[in-house]
């Protein structure tokens, strides 16, 4: 019986070996998802509303997969660096990518050669919050309104300049039309982020910017920087004595759009690792906890979908690119 039965096991173990073979090679991998660290690249240098926002995310996202979440800033050409980074980096869910709209979408109309493809190379896991940006002023400018900040600008060309976190950035692409739209003079000042800009824009070295409610809004109270309007279509629940550029007269398109932040991976990751970061994201972002941390930092939250940010991404994208070639800046 003992002998009878060897070959039988044996042909078992063959067997199973054989289907075995046959699953997906990325099919071990899901089921265990994730066993060691997981990081968050943050295409920008530390202290912006992204890097902030990052850090919160990935503090919940640890507790909920049991494994640490670190968040990486990879800072540099307006977000192409860390972008592509993770663009090209292995698609098994350990590198992530978090990252405000301009690397994924105006990027595409700024740059002829970009590095990567957002469209094909990168895929949305959730949007996490919708990132308020607001027009605001060194308190030496003696502008109190968009109409006096014009009327300035006519009056005293080249003396405003325009402090950004990077070429390409919404505050680029705001300069570049005022410029275009009312015949004005403003430079352009490029940083690599929003926290370095702020610095100078403290200290007078630039004097305007369009930044983020969350890392302007502390200067604001102090008297430091002073609120003009904020971009949407709707006051920013953070400022709400601060009116929209519509109310302020300027119903241009360009001052309505608002992008959220994103948290993304490579296209190819597997769609049982997408779904299960999508859904701990989601909801991480709607417990009362995280809803007040956002709101706190200037932002709104969202928690959305794998599926919905994709369709988000969709329908936003080719509004994005018209605004940005309407605009008239290529950067290469």
């Amino acid at each position: 019986m003992k002998h009878s039965s060897l070959p039988r096991r044996r042909l078992a173990m063959r067997l199973t070996c054989a289907a075995l073979a046959l699953l997906p090679l990325g099919a071990f991998a899901q089921s265990d998802y994730p066993n060691k660290p997981v990081r968050i690249v943050v295409p920008y240098p530390a202290g912006g509303l992204t890097d902030t926002l990052a850090r919160q995310i990935a503090d919940g996202l640890s507790k909920r997969l049991g494994q640490p979440v670190v968040v990486e800033n990879k800072g540099g050409a307006g977000g192409i660096i860390g972008t592509d980074f993770v663009a090209k980096s292995p698609a098994d869910g350990y590198t992530l990518l978090m990252t405000i709209p301009g690397p994924l979408t105006a990027n595409l109309a700024l740059y002829k050669k970009l590095p990567y493809d957002p469209r094909t190379e990168l895929r949305p896991i959730s949007d996490v919050a919708l990132a308020r940006t607001v027009l605001a002023v060194n308190s030496a400018v003696p502008a109190k309104t968009v109409n006096e900040l014009i009327a300035y600008a006519k009056k005293e060309p080249g003396k405003l300049r325009m402090g950004s976190w990077g070429p390409g950035s919404q505050p680029h692409t705001f300069q570049a039309y005022m410029d275009k739209t009312y015949g004005v003079d403003i430079m352009h000042v490029p940083y690599r982020g929003e926290g370095p800009m702020v610095t100078d824009l403290l200290a007078g070295q630039v004097n305007m910017t369009v930044g983020s409610v969350t890392t302007l809004r502390q200067h604001m109270a102090t008297g430091k920087l002073r609120p003009l309007a904020v971009a949407g279509s709707t006051r920013a629940r953070a400022l709400p004595d601060v009116p929209t550029f519509a109310e302020a007269g300027y119903s241009d398109a360009a001052y309505k759009i608002v992008g959220p932040i994103t948290l993304a991976a490579p296209a190819k990751t597997p769609e049982a690792i997408v779904e299960r970061l999508g859904r701990e994201t989601a909801s991480l972002i709607k417990t009362p906890e995280m809803q007040a941390r956002i709101d706190e930092m200037g932002a709104e939250p969202i928690g959305s979908t794998p599926a919905e940010a994709e369709r988000a991404y969709k329908a936003y994208l080719p509004v994005i690119l018209k605004l940005t070639a309407d605009t008239g800046v290529t950067l290469d």
